[in-house]
């Protein structure tokens, strides 16, 4: 969303296992989690769709918010700046750490 920082000094993934999956990297650095990118051709290209885009999508489920993407931006965007308001740090880099709470030990 332009507002916090996505380069690699920031926003750290402590994991070495999920390292490659988390798309926080290269590619993944957007400004918009709106990038209509074509993530399931291929086996694994998944793991280069960036993080926040993937929370956009997973949000967009269940009955009345099918294909509604520019509700979901919003929802996270909202969402961010609370956790910003809130906690005084990056959104993304505490998004990036529940992630990696909520996997298998």
């Amino acid at each position: 969303f332009d507002k916090w920082s996505l380069q690699e000094d920031v926003v750290r993934c402590q994991d070495l296992s999920i390292q490659d999956y988390v798309g926080i990297r290269n590619k993944c650095l957007r400004f918009l989690p709106h990038t209509a990118g074509r993530y399931q051709v291929k086996r694994f290209r998944k793991a280069s769709c960036p993080i926040v885009e993937r929370l956009v999508n997973s949000l967009m489920m269940h009955g009345r918010n099918n294909g509604k993407k520019l509700m979901a931006v919003r929802i996270v965007k909202h969402t961010f700046e609370i956790i910003n308001l809130l906690t005084g740090a990056n959104p993304i880099q505490i998004f990036v750490d529940a992630v990696i709470n909520s996997g298998p030990r």
